[in-house]
């Protein structure tokens, strides 16, 4: 089942994402009971990830590679992260995280170009 949520980006911009339970459905579940969720937002090359949150969930379907526009959980740092490009540590045209997330959605709706100029320490909500 896909869930619609929004990323509200106070004064700039609100995203669209679209979550899939059929991805990682315990993980998502988690996630959706924590929602609205105010958290800070951090940038890392081209991922945007939270600080911790409530979700608690370890590795489900991990992925040590993601796809453009990819919302996961990172089980590691319990941070729902945003991929929209390379990270330091990917090679040429990988999107490398940390270390392996469970993917539970995609980005919708905005162009990379706006992701990248999104403030550290930046407080967001997500909601449904």
């Amino acid at each position: 089942m896909i869930h619609r949520v929004t990323l509200n980006i106070p004064k700039i911009k609100t995203i669209d994402l679209e979550i899939d339970d059929e991805l990682a459905p315990e993980t998502v579940s988690s996630f959706l009971k924590c929602l609205p969720l105010d958290v800070k937002i951090h940038s890392w090359g081209e991922e945007l990830y939270t600080d911790e949150t409530p979700v608690a969930i370890g590795e489900e379907n991990a992925k040590p590679l993601v796809d453009l526009m990819d919302v996961a959980y990172w089980p590691s740092g319990k941070a729902i992260c945003l991929f929209f490009g390379p990270t330091p540590i990917g090679k040429k045209d990988e999107i490398k995280p940390y270390s392996p997330v469970n993917v539970i959605g995609k980005i919708k709706n905005t162009d990379k170009k706006f992701l990248k100029n999104i403030p550290d320490d930046m407080m967001v909500t997500f909601r449904l």
